[in-house]
Order: C-alpha cells, then structure tokens, then sequence
C-alpha cells in the first residue's frame, strides 16, 4: 500500500468510530433508496393485478417508511461525515504547526513563504475531503454491494454474479483507469497551484519595488503563464471527470438490462415470478448509487496523495536543532562563553565562524563588530540555538548550551532585531507576544522604558491601535522603539542586540541608543553591530572578519592600533582622526 495513504490513514485513526458510524449512516441511506425503489416497484406491478388493499398493505407502510428512512439517514450521515472531516481538518492544521515549529529558521529558509502558505492553506484544503470523497465512498460501497449480492442470491446466483460483475466493473475497473489518467494532471495541479501562490505573494510583497523598478508587466505575464498551466490541469481533470460519468452511466445502465434480460429469462422458464421483474430492475439501478462515487474517489485520491507527499515531504524534514534526552537545569550564573567555535551551514561551505572564543561575564557587555558577511549575525543564531554549531562549544553558565532544552535558552535570552517582526495587531499584542501573561502596568512600564509611551499616548486608540502589515503605519524608528518594548517586558537576563539601529537615521539611531542603554543595566549584553556608534560603553569590542576574531580591546584601544576597527570607524566618520588618536595613545 501507498506509504503516504497509510500516513493519511494513521493521522485519521483518532476518528475511526466516528468514521464506523458515517459509514453505517452511508450504507443505510443508499439501502434506504433500494428498498424505496424496490417497494416501490413491486408495490406498482402488484397494484396491476387489483389484490385487496390488504394485501398492499406491508409494501405501502414499507414505500412510506423507506422514504423517510432515506432523508433522515442522509442527514445523519452527512452531519457525522462533514464533523469527521472538520475534526480531522484541525487534527491536520496542529500536527502540521507542531512539525514545522521545530523546523524554523534553519530548514525553513529554502522554502519560499507562498510555498509554505500553499502547504498550510491549499494542501490542507485538499484533504478535506479524503474521509468525504475517498475513504468513506469504497466503504459504503463494499457493505451495499455484500448485501445486494445476498438479495439477489435468493432469487438465483447468476443475477448475483451479473450484479456483482457490473458493480465491480464500475467501483474497481473505472477507479483504476480515472487514477491512471488523472495522475499526470493531478501532480501538475498541486505544483502549479502551490508555484502559483509563491508568485503571488512574493508580488504583493514585492509590490511597491516591482512598481518603482517598471517590472509589474513582467510579474503579472508570470502568475498568468503559471495560472494558464494550472487551468491546463484543471481542464484534463475535468474532461477526466466527463470521461468517468460517461463510462459508470453506460454500466450502470447496461447491468441493469443484463440484470432484466436474465431475469425475464428466469420468468419465462418458471424460476421467477413476474412481480419481481420490476423489483429487481430498480434494486439494481438503486444499487449503483453506492459505487458511482468511486471514480470520483480515485480522481481525488491522487489529489489528496500529493497534497499529502508534499506535507509530509516538509515535515520530515527533521529540525536541525534537537534538545538533549534529559536537559540540565537552569544556569546558576548568566555568563557566556564560546572556546574555538566553528560553523559551516552547508557541507562544502566556507566556514562562518571559525575558531571564535570569548568571555562574557555576567552583568558585562561585549560588542561584535564587523563587515557584512562577517559572521555576526551566525554568532546570535547559535547562542539562540537555531542552528547546531560542529566544533567548539558555547557555555551559559559554565554548562555546554546543547545540554539545555532549546526553550529554556531562548527563556533567558532577550533579543532586539533590526528584522523584528511586527504582526498585524495592536501595539498592546505586538508587546504582550513577549510575555502574554503580563499585565497593563508591565506593558506600561515597557513602553516607557523603551522611550514609546509618550507617543502611543498621543495616538487616538493608544495601546489599541492597530499597526498594519508587517507594522507598516509606523516609522522605522517607532517599529524599532516597539520590538526594544517587547524584549524589556520579557526581562530576561541576557540581552541580544543584533543591528539593532540598521537602516535608521542618525536621530532616531540615537532616540533608539537611548533607549537601549536604559535597558542594559544588570543585564549580561551582547552588541552585534556593524555601527560603530556608542561602542565607548563595551568592556570589550570583538572584531570580525571572514569568521575570525583578528582585533579585540575596548574603544579607544582599537582605534589607537592601525586596525580593521580603525578603518571602519574613519569611514562612517569621514573624519581626519590623526588628533583623536593621538589622544587616545596618550590615554593608553
């Protein structure tokens, strides 16, 4: 069997009573309508040979109790299923969560943000109806096509196997040919669906740029040429679907007539009574309605088998980071320590951090500077522990940081991004994602320190303004102000700082400085920065370059030597620093 249909299937055990039921409401409704015909139909050819009323009497009450046995049984059947499908739908969308949440950031990053979207929406969507449309349909099926064969039996074996032959041939033989066919298609439709909601959201996200750069004909002539490829899969499907209407109807109706030819022949050699002519040829129309569904079953199998290899492929991945089986307490001291830490992030690669050692007492601050590409930002998602480090170690609290649990490390660490993100929310949500549990006076108290109250106060709706897309209605340097309130209320003891004054304009930069000095006292701190700005406050400044540390000492150490830290701080300052060096040596 299909590993992927055996995963689908253990994922619905949870409801496999539920299901038991569906599919016992199913049988009885699809019984209800054979019953329905057959009654009905014997009931009329009787009624034609003018008995007494009384010999009517069983077939009437039984037209009566079939019909309504079918809408009520119908109605049962289709509440229980549709709660099984939404029980399962929600059963999906956690294990999902719960599979990817371990993956981020590290396995995650190769994935484009439309393509986890189509995976979270449109996949999931699709496996809405795999109790529906396939599980439940060869189910009712079976148990409808057992009994029939058994009501057809008492009349004579040869209609049995005719019966049985037909439905087979339109439950089995046009399922297998319908999955043939729409296999092709329906791969290329999830593909085409899921590359379509990549496109359209890096679009929309992109949109502004694509404007501003002339290229929003060329982006709209891509979702079209996708669009057109995921209409071409959609119009094989449903001529597929044509194909296997034409088909079951053709059977259904040519069993039916076999059904008939024999049965008259039975009439006319004296096995049969005439009565049952009629009988016998409505059952066996009735009795297709439960395998008509089949074909449609095998056409969204094939759907709901890619929908779930793509899930499946996703969270499979396994998390790069994983905690250690019996994690260690909490650290006695908030110090950190890294003894020749080495890092690639892919095999074959040159190494981001290579052999990188320091000290961070606890209470103490250290800056890490450095060009672009130098390594900073590797350092902070190592201490947060998105990605596993290969050689070296890093201590918190004189104990290696993998023998913690990864949400007691990241408990203690408080971060400051300039990526921060802001969700579409009010700016009380956005500062309680911290710490929900918080009251009004600590998201207060915050905001002050982070130097925001002020303003929020001056907005109409304060703490309750929503801020937009990404936090888009603020300024850069507001934003900024909101993720240093969301870090504070978190109070942790070890603080982040990772370019946390990038993109910002000098009076902001210093607003925000101000901010996050406030901030620092008793905290153990680490700066990461490619600006160096307010650096005179570090114990120690670590320079980076190509992974390596090759300058350390504090400010005005570093910039008495003739130094990386010396050049970078003569460019950002576009000054003549021969007098301040001078004085700095003097200093020394």
């Amino acid at each position: 069997m299909n590993r992927t249909l055996i995963r689908l299937l253990r994922l619905m055990a949870p409801f496999k009573g539920w299901m038991a039921l569906a599919v016992l409401l199913g049988a009885a409704t699809v019984g209800s309508s054979i019953g329905l015909m057959a009654t009905a139909a014997f009931l009329i050819s009787a009624a034609a040979l003018h008995p007494s009323i009384a010999d009517l009497g069983i077939a009437i009450v039984g037209v009566r109790f079939f019909g309504l046995a079918r809408g009520v049984c119908r109605y049962l059947e289709r509440s229980v299923s549709h709660s099984v499908t939404f029980r399962l739908l929600a059963r999906l969308r956690v294990w999902f969560y719960e599979a990817v949440e371990p993956l981020a950031p590290a396995r995650l990053m190769r994935y484009q943000s439309g393509d986890l979207l189509s995976c979270v929406v449109a996949d999931i969507e699709t496996l809405q109806d795999f109790y529906v449309r396939v599980i439940a349909p060869p189910a009712v099926a079976g148990v409808i096509a057992l009994a029939m064969a058994g009501f057809m039996w008492r009349y004579d074996p040869s209609l049995a196997l005719v019966l049985l032959g037909f439905l087979s041939l339109t439950g089995i033989g046009v399922p297998i040919l319908v999955r043939r066919l729409s296999r092709p298609p329906g791969r290329e439709l999830v593909a085409a669906r899921a590359e379509l909601h990549a496109r359209v959201v890096d679009g929309i996200q992109g949109l502004a740029d694509l404007v501003a750069c002339g290229q929003e004909r060329r982006t709209a002539a891509t979702i079209e040429a996708t669009a057109h490829v995921l209409a071409s899969a959609q119009r094989r499907l449903v001529w597929i679907n044509g194909l296997q209407t034409g088909v079951s109807t053709l059977l259904m109706n040519g069993g039916m007539w076999v059904v008939v030819v024999l049965a008259i022949l039975l009439v006319s050699a004296g096995r049969l009574r005439g009565l049952s002519l009629a009988v016998l040829a409505l059952a066996t129309l009735a009795c297709f309605e439960a395998v008509l569904p089949l074909p449609l079953a095998a056409h969204s199998l094939e759907g709901a088998l890619a929908a779930g290899r793509r899930l499946f492929a996703l969270a499979d991945a396994g998390a790069v980071v994983r905690d250690p089986a019996r994690p260690v307490e909490g650290p006695a001291t908030y110090s950190l320590e890294a003894h020749d830490l080495w890092f690639a992030y892919a095999p074959g690669d040159p190494p981001a951090l290579d052999g990188v050692s320091f000290s961070l007492p606890a209470g103490r601050r250290i800056a890490v500077v450095g060009p672009s590409g130098a390594g900073k930002s590797t350092l902070v998602n190592l201490l947060l522990r998105f990605w596993e480090y290969d050689r070296g170690v890093i201590l918190l609290g004189g104990v290696d940081l993998r023998d913690y649990a990864q949400s007691d490390v990241r408990r203690l660490i408080g971060v400051i991004s300039s990526q921060a993100f802001l969700f579409n929310a009010t700016i009380r949500d956005n500062i309680l994602l911290a710490r929900p549990d918080a009251d009004e006076a600590a998201v207060m108290r915050a905001a002050q320190q982070a130097q925001l109250h002020d303003f929020i106060q001056s907005l109409p709706q304060g703490y309750e303004t929503r801020i937009g897309e990404r936090g888009l209605n603020l300024s850069g340097g507001e934003r900024q102000r909101l993720a240093i309130a969301r870090a504070l209320l978190r109070s942790a003891p070890i603080l982040i700082l990772d370019e946390p004054t990038a993109n910002l304009d000098p009076l902001t930069e210093r607003d925000v400085l101000q901010a996050i000095s406030a901030a620092m006292p008793g905290r153990t701190t680490l700066l990461i920065t490619h600006r160096l700005v307010g650096l005179e406050a570090m114990d120690e400044i670590l320079v980076l370059e190509a992974g390596r540390i090759i300058e350390r000492g504090t400010h005005l150490e570093l910039i008495a030597r003739a130094g990386l830290y010396q050049r970078l701080w003569l460019l950002q300052n576009r000054a003549d620093v021969s007098e301040f060096v001078s004085m700095a040596r003097q200093a020394l």
